[in-house]
């Protein structure tokens, strides 16, 4: 006789389901686990045991064998202890098989018998609501994957709360969801001295999720501006709320189950590996790129970074996801983000400064923005100079408008572009390719004769020339044009023709 739980497995994203089969048969006394478990789910049949020694539940001296089907997929965690214990409560027939077949567990398990809290219950309480089962998950988890609202999730703190559920003696109560985080004080853009043309492609940047190159001399107030970033963009949408929270459910960073409607922000440090800021390591856990899914990835210093690092961001620039090969599995994670970029224009960083002159110009510039390559440069929509700002200056009056003020304007061309692409797999205008990209942002017979003779004498790439007309076509939006015109294309032109940059 075989009982039957089910729990799930983690490839990227994705939780696809795993049937715990276990049977007592006769023959010397084992416990046994098979399917492909990795180091830490073996040890689980120890913990399991030792959790129900500690409910006075003797193991019968018969071969007991655990089996993790589909056998040919990988096992990883130590989500697997709860699902293990409940098919061997099952078969031992302290627990009623039935109502153990319908349900999604995962937990971890104490030598005490607590449950103890595990990365991943938003994703498997996704995949329990697909099977139309409910989801059993330790207490500290409940909250987070109440946020489903399409199954019933099963919150306890111990493995005897488990038992006396099953048996009707104390059922467990449905849990609830958490609570919305709330949205932490932004810094004001008002604060920052000067740069309006950095603010303005700040605006234009959050308005569309165009990719921002920022360069200028240590001191000028790049950090600063990024910062202030999040403070212009508009809540998470509650679609894009989950896609988040489910990628920071994997990598363990909800905190009480209560899920942001504030965009993340991500900015590792240049020593970050490749693994660290696209994904792998041991589970192929997300990278700093997806963790930044729908928000903002910053990357200061950025010549700083190992080649082989940048050059790992180019095709999740464009395809919005990354693919973390493993021999095993292809695991895939979103990482649709919009990318700020900041760096000195050369290694001692007063290329532009006149009164502070580099005393290698123009070599020390050439060769410290040359480690960025062309194609990857190619990819960034808006390159902003950052002046120093004049001692004189930073006792003036804050000049600008307050970051409310540009937000509203933010969430009025995010607006038009949900209403413009209301099925479409187009989110932003910095998703738009192809008969969308022309039908959207084509520019009249003016604004073509303009883009057309500066691409022939700038050399501007196919890339390039597509990124131009779909940063024209957020700066209509944001100043509520139908069509895109001359000025709003010549507007966009400027901002790729940044002195020292390749255009």
């Amino acid at each position: 006789m075989v009982a039957r739980a089910y729990t799930v497995a983690f490839e990227g994203v994705e939780a696809r389901m795993v049937e715990v089969q276990c049977a007592l048969s006769t023959g010397s006394p084992a416990f046994n686990l098979v399917g492909l478990p990795d180091k830490a789910v073996s040890e689980a049949k120890e913990r399991v045991r030792t959790a129900l020694q500690a409910l006075s539940i003797a193991l019968p001296a018969r071969r007991i064998t655990v089996n993790l089907s589909p056998a040919d997929l990988p096992k990883e965690g130590s989500h697997f202890d709860l699902p293990i214990a409940l098919s061997l409560l099952a078969a031992l027939e302290i627990v009623p098989k039935d109502e153990v077949e319908h349900t999604v567990a995962l937990g971890e398990l104490s030598l005490d018998g607590r449950l103890v809290p595990v990365a991943g219950a938003l994703p498997a309480a996704m995949a329990a609501a697909e099977a139309d089962c409910a989801l059993l998950c330790p207490r500290a988890c409940g909250a987070e994957a109440a946020w489903v609202g399409a199954t019933e999730v099963l919150a306890a703190g111990s493995l005897a709360e488990v038992v006396r559920h099953y048996t009707g003696q104390a059922p467990l109560p449905p849990a609830t969801a958490g609570e919305v985080t709330a949205r932490p004080g932004a810094q004001d853009l008002r604060e920052v001295k000067g740069q309006e043309r950095a603010k303005r492609a700040l605006e234009i940047a959050a308005a569309g999720r165009h990719h921002l190159f920022m360069v200028g001399t240590p001191g000028s107030g790049k950090s600063m501006l990024a910062a202030r970033l999040p403070g212009i963009l508009p809540p998470l949408s509650p679609v894009e709320a989950l896609e988040t929270s489910m990628i920071h459910s994997l990598a363990g960073l909800l905190n009480e189950g209560g899920i942001s409607r504030q965009r993340p922000f991500q900015d590792p440090h240049h020593t970050a590996s490749v693994p660290a800021l696209v994904g792998g390591g041991k589970g192929a856990k997300p990278g700093q790129i997806s963790l930044a899914h729908n928000g903002v990835l910053f990357l200061d210093e950025f010549p700083e970074f190992p080649r082989a690092v940048l050059e790992t961001l180019r095709q999740p620039l464009e395809t919005g996801e990354v693919v973390v090969a493993r021999a095993a599995a292809h695991v895939r994670y979103p990482c649709r983000f919009l990318l700020v970029a900041a760096a000195n224009p050369c290694r001692c960083g007063y290329l532009t400064d006149p009164e502070r002159a580099c005393g290698r110009a123009p070599t020390c510039g050439e060769d410290y923005l040359g480690r960025i390559s062309g194609p990857l440069m190619d990819r960034f929509d808006l390159r902003v100079e950052v002046p120093p700002v004049a001692y004189a200056d930073l006792d003036l009056p804050a000049t600008g408008e307050r970051s409310d003020v540009i937000a509203a304007r933010v969430a009025a061309a995010r607006a038009i572009q949900a209403d413009r692409f209301p099925e479409a797999p187009h989110r932003t205008n910095a998703d738009l390719q192809g008969e969308a990209l022309e039908h959207f942002a084509g520019p009249d017979a003016e604004g073509r004769a303009l883009i057309s003779r500066v691409a022939e004498r700038i050399g501007l790439s196919a890339r390039g020339y597509h990124r131009v007309l779909r940063v024209a076509r957020t700066i209509a939006d944001l100043a509520g044009a139908e069509a895109v015109r001359k000025e709003h294309l010549a507007e966009a032109i400027s901002f790729r023709l940044t002195t020292g940059l390749r255009p």
